[in-house]
């Protein structure tokens, strides 16, 4: 099994006042020393919306710093905001990105094992903190969100710790073959495998379901067998 490295750890206190009255936890700061992960997340990480963020399927956010340079490009009038921890991730390391993490996929980081539970979904936040409208779609529409762990089994990191990929499920999709099936290209298969997918947060599952209702396929095999198009 591949292992990396944690390079970045990162938590932060809501602001109430993030953006004209909104509240927000996503400025996130660099921690020190080791820090206790326990099912909800990190300890003294805080969540302003937690009917939307936070939660034990959204415990940790991990975000590639190998992006960073893209967005830079990408947006040169405001490369120096994009900068761990710009998208308000609690992980960042190098060597892994949305294509070679899957759903499912778990992992040792520190004494904690974690499993990916499901793609970021990016929301308003990232538009005001980069001062770019529409950069949440883009992240949407491009794949590079990140992804968030549920905690199998609490514990500490530290910086420096090695993450350590333990196991993969054979059918598994990875994060950016799930974005780009709920968001870009509905393919009625990999639709009906996020449905199906016991490791995806259930918010996840039903998106799936939702969009799965309404591909091309999933509409034929509804009509020709009477059957609903997922189980």
């Amino acid at each position: 099994m591949t292992a990396n490295r944690l390079i970045g750890l990162y938590t932060g206190r809501v602001a109430t006042d993030f953006a004209n009255g909104r509240a927000s936890a996503i400025d996130k700061q660099p921690v020190a020393g080791a820090v206790t992960v326990e099912s909800l997340g990190l300890a003294g990480d805080e969540q302003a919306d937690p009917d939307h963020h936070g939660g034990s399927e959204r415990a940790l956010l991990h975000y590639s710093l190998d992006r960073y340079d893209g967005w830079r490009v990408q947006y040169p009038d405001h490369a120096a905001r994009f900068a761990a921890p710009g998208f308000g991730e609690n992980l960042a390391s190098h060597g892994m990105d949305e294509h070679s993490v899957h759903i499912g996929d778990i992992y040792r980081i520190g004494t904690a094992r974690v499993q990916v539970s499901q793609p970021r979904t990016p929301c308003w936040k990232l538009d005001v903190r980069f001062g770019i409208p529409g950069l949440a779609r883009e992240v949407q529409e491009t794949g590079r969100c990140g992804w968030f762990y549920r905690v199998l089994q609490p514990g500490t990191l530290t910086v420096g710790d090695t993450i350590e990929h333990l196991e993969r499920r054979p059918d598994s999709l990875s994060i950016a073959a799930a974005m780009a099936a709920v968001y870009r290209q509905p393919d009625a298969q990999h639709l009906q495998q996020l449905a199906d997918c016991a490791a995806l947060a259930s918010n996840w599952r039903e998106k799936a379901r939702r969009k799965l209702r309404g591909t091309p396929d999933a509409r034929s095999h509804q009509r020709l067998t009477g059957e609903p198009p997922t189980r």
